[in-house]
């Protein structure tokens, strides 16, 4: 009996270890969550910047034609 208690102990705490070592905790998944909506805020940033000045542009000349007629 003594030997069978032992080996579940033995057996418990091993994979108590393991478990232990494979935990990131909270902080790091926060981290990760900030960084990932932080590149899709960049991403749409970028295109915006990109896309944003060339349809101004287009626009005002569009409203500086009508006028001029």
């Amino acid at each position: 009996m003594y030997k069978l208690i032992l080996f579940i102990t033995l057996l418990l705490s091993f994979s108590i270890d393991t478990i232990a070592n494979a935990y990131i905790g909270p902080g790091m998944a926060g981290g990760v969550i900030a960084a990932t909506i932080g590149v899709i805020i960049a991403i749409f940033a970028a295109i915006f910047g990109i896309l944003y000045y060339p349809i101004k542009r287009f626009f005002k000349n569009k409203k500086q034609k009508k006028t001029n007629e």
